[in-house]
Order: C-alpha cells, then sequence, then structure tokens
C-alpha cells in the first residue's frame, strides 16, 4: 500500500510539473491515478488520496492559468472532471474483482474514452462558440475551437497517458508482490491460493476426497 501511495502522489505531482513545461501536462495520466488506485488499495477509505489529489491539483491548475493566461475553467468543468475521476474510482473497484490484466487493460482504455466524451460533451454543452447540434456535438469532439490544436489529439495524449501511467503502476506494484511472495492481480485466485501456499491441485483434491 505504501508503494502505491507514492506512485499516487508522484504522478499528481507529474501533473502538476504541466504548469512548468506544457508539453508534459499533454501527456498526464488522469483518470489512471483513481482507476490504479482504487484497483490497488484495499482500504476504500484510501480511495479519497487519489479523489483529493486530483481535485485539489485542479483547483491549483485552475489558479495557475487564471493568474497567468486569464483562462479560468468553469464549474461545470470541475464538475464534469470531479464526476469523471468517480467514474474510474469505480471502474478500479471493478476490476480489482476480476484480477485480470486483460480487463486492467480495458478499464484504463474505458476510464480515458469516458474522460474524452463527458469532458468534451460538457463544453460543446456550455460553450456557446459550438452549435447546439449533433455537428457540433461532433466538432467539440474532434476539431475544437480552431484556435487549439484538434481535441482528438488531447484524447490520443490523455490515452497514451493513462495507459503508461497504468502499464508502469501495475508492473510495480506485481514486481513487489511478486519478490514479496504476495498474490498477484495477474494470477487472480488460483495465484492467490498458490501464495498462501496452498496450491490450486491441492484444494481441489481435498474436496474430491470429501465427496
Amino acid at each position: 500500500m505504501r508503494l502505491a501511495l507514492v506512485l499516487i502522489l508522484l504522478a499528481t505531482a507529474y501533473r502538476l510539473a504541466g504548469t512548468v513545461d506544457l508539453g508534459i501536462s499533454n501527456f498526464s495520466p488522469l483518470m489512471a491515478i483513481a482507476f490504479c488506485g482504487a484497483v490497488y488499495f484495499r482500504n476504500r477509505l484510501m480511495w479519497a488520496v487519489p479523489f483529493l489529489a486530483l481535485a485539489l491539483s485542479d483547483v491549483y491548475i485552475n489558479n495557475f492559468y487564471a493568474r497567468e493566461y486569464g483562462i479560468h475553467w468553469s464549474v461545470a468543468g470541475f464538475v464534469a472532471r470531479t464526476f469523471c475521476f468517480a467514474l474510474a474510482l469505480g471502474l478500479g473497484w471493478w476490476v480489482s474483482r476480476r484480477k485480470s490484466w486483460l480487463w486492467l487493460l480495458n478499464g484504463s482504455l474505458l476510464g480515458a474514452l469516458l474522460f474524452y466524451v463527458i469532458t468534451n460533451t460538457q463544453s460543446w454543452f456550455t460553450d456557446p462558440f459550438y452549435a447546439k447540434t449533433l455537428a457540433g456535438w461532433w466538432q467539440a469532439l474532434t476539431v475544437g475551437h480552431p484556435e487549439f490544436p484538434p481535441t482528438i489529439y488531447f484524447f490520443r495524449n490523455t490515452l497514451f497517458g493513462d495507459l503508461m501511467f497504468t502499464g508502469l503502476f501495475a508492473g510495480l506494484m506485481e514486481w513487489v508482490a511478486r519478490r514479496r511472495g504476495e498474490p498477484s492481480l495477474l494470477d487472480g485466485e488460483e495465484g492467490e491460493e498458490e501464495a498462501n501456499g496452498e496450491p490450486a491441485e491441492a484444494e481441489t483434491e481435498r474436496d474430491s476426497a470429501k465427496g
């Protein structure tokens, strides 16, 4: 748990570093921070750590852009991002109950997609620049404002950042678990039985003897 906490805080610090170098902010692991926390923190009270870290870093980044560039994030945008973080926690909890690398990948992909669709839909709904039509919604999802890079580029960067951090986070956690002889997410329930000193085959033989 200590390693997971350190990784969450380092990822949040990386996100804040984007206020110094805007190139870094393009690959910020937004949803992955909350997602991985819910996957690996068994104590649900610890889920508040990544959630609060993301919410508080949002407040700091908003104040930074307001001070330096005169750009203010809307309250609706903050609510939309916070809702996405809550969804990421739910996805992480769902994946933690399935114990599969495939579901870990699927959860990370789905989290990035949800963040992209929800936040840009919110922008389409509240920004008077976009026509409140299906074409306007599609513009918000793909092109965005002409004075900024296309919105789809931000989705690409978010997806890359989330997948990169999820892979790094899970890889380090699994490596430490292997070193300590603890259950692995990759092994699933069988791995837990073997890590506890009771192979799955022994469990099957004992059940057969009882029958």
